[in-house]
């Protein structure tokens, strides 16, 4: 992977990790740099996944695979914050 794909990766991970943390009601009590971080595993999990089920290239706007980024996201958030809550 080239430095442009990593920094492209980067920059849309912090943007499935604020949307993962927008997507769950109420308020999240993790910082913005581990949402970042969140946000950029899921979406390098989500790619492997929609990879897997054959939806990661398609015409247009890949929404499937958005859709999953944003869910993994939102509940890596979730499983982060119950686990700091807890701790």
């Amino acid at each position: 992977m080239e430095i442009s794909g990593i920094i492209s990766a980067m920059v849309i991970g912090t943007v499935i990790g604020l949307l993962g943390r927008l997507v769950l009601p109420g308020r999240q009590r993790i910082g913005i740099l581990w949402t970042v971080g969140v946000g950029i595993v899921a979406a390098f999990v989500g790619t492997a996944l929609a990879t897997a089920l054959g939806v990661a290239d398609t015409k247009g706007v890949d929404w499937i695979e958005w859709t999953i980024q944003i869910a993994l996201a939102a509940a890596g958030v979730a499983a982060l914050e119950r686990f700091k809550a807890n701790r």
